[in-house]
């Protein structure tokens, strides 16, 4: 039987992948840093490089630690990827670059149904970041699951428009999108078109999943980067919206009906060195280990008593670094078996 059985956000969780910060690092600029990640800054020039410092990573994998022996003891069987040297130079024959991480698995794996998608980032140093997950991805082939790749991308630099901080830049050239860009409720997939996705993605998705799945474009929400800090999907009918990106003109069709929690303020838990990966809105990044249970970042009271009001229980655990690295414990995860079924909930 399929290990891998993953039909939306909040089914109760039996196995999901942790990622790593070990070894994690800015990759050197290029026009794809420039693009997706650092869309304000003027110049390459300005982008910052290098590894991370030593304390952050030591953190966060405490945190890390402590997170999966949270979810062990919680029954969630929990994976990791391989250790890689993401300072190694790789290329193709029309750019060279280095590696970022594997710290966010769910910027690069896809989970729905019976189904593993390596997803197309339009980031030149992701190129290579699933070789990381191979054993286990392999693993879930021989249990009957399915382990497809989006077509492999060029990236070539007409894939890139202009950055400019507020429109976005990344242009319809072929298929791209991080699988962060997609959130699963069922039998409809919201898709956000942003700087990391683009309508082509959303296209090949639609045409890979068939007809039955429907693939619902997103616009005009948030033009930077990925969707799990602006919808979280807490149980059928309920999510918490990002108030500060969404309103009842840009509201999503597929969801203008289901009751909303409009996430409090958050609370800044700032971040090392000279620019954060993600704003302070990291921190409705959280997961569901059921309908009934949320692990949150402890910092965020507002939001737990937001969560506990609906009557869903919080585990408070540290994570001392999600700015920094850019990703909460949504992005630091991937979710690939929920014990639960195909639903329409539309």
């Amino acid at each position: 039987m399929s290990i891998v059985n993953v039909h939306n956000e909040w089914d109760p969780l039996e196995e999901i992948i942790v990622g790593t910060a070990i070894n994690a690092r800015l990759p050197k600029p290029d026009i794809s840093v420039h693009a997706i990640d650092f869309p304000e800054l003027e110049k390459l020039e300005d982008i910052p490089f290098g590894a991370f410092p030593s304390h952050v990573i030591n953190e966060t994998e405490e945190d890390l630690q402590t997170f999966i022996e949270t979810l062990q003891k919680l029954g969630v069987k929990v994976r990791r990827p391989e250790v890689v040297d993401h300072a190694k130079v790789f290329k193709t024959t029309d750019w060279e670059t280095d590696g970022l991480y594997n710290y966010c698995p769910r910027d690069m794996i896809l989970a729905i149904g019976n189904m593993i998608i390596e997803a197309p980032s339009p980031l030149r140093s992701r190129f290579l970041e699933t070789f990381a997950y191979k054993k286990i991805f392999i693993d879930y082939l021989r249990s009957g699951s399915r382990w497809i790749s989006t077509p492999k991308p060029q990236l070539l630099d007409d894939c890139y428009g202009t950055p400019n901080g507020f429109e976005i830049c990344l242009k319809n050239a072929e298929p791209l999108f991080d699988a962060a860009n997609i959130l699963r409720i069922g039998k409809d997939i919201l898709y956000l078109i942003s700087n990391s996705g683009n309508e082509l993605g959303a296209q090949w998705l639609q045409s890979t999943l068939g007809s039955e799945y429907r693939v619902h474009t997103s616009y005009n929400v948030y033009n930077h980067k990925h969707i799990d800090t602006t919808f979280t999907f807490l149980r059928p009918g309920l999510v918490i919206v990002n108030p500060q990106r969404v309103n009842d003109q840009n509201m999503p069709s597929l969801i203008k009906n289901w009751d909303k929690i409009w996430c409090p303020e958050m609370i800044d838990v700032g971040y090392v060195g000279k620019m954060a990966l993600s704003t302070t809105w990291i921190g409705m990044n959280f997961i569901m280990v059921n309908p009934n249970l949320a692990i949150v970042e402890k910092r965020q009271i507002h939001l737990i008593k937001a969560l506990e009001k609906h009557k869903i229980e919080v585990i408070p655990l540290q994570l001392r670094h999600p700015r920094t690295l850019g990703g909460g414990f949504h992005c630091a995860t991937i979710d690939v078996r929920r014990k639960g079924e195909l639903e329409d909930y539309s």
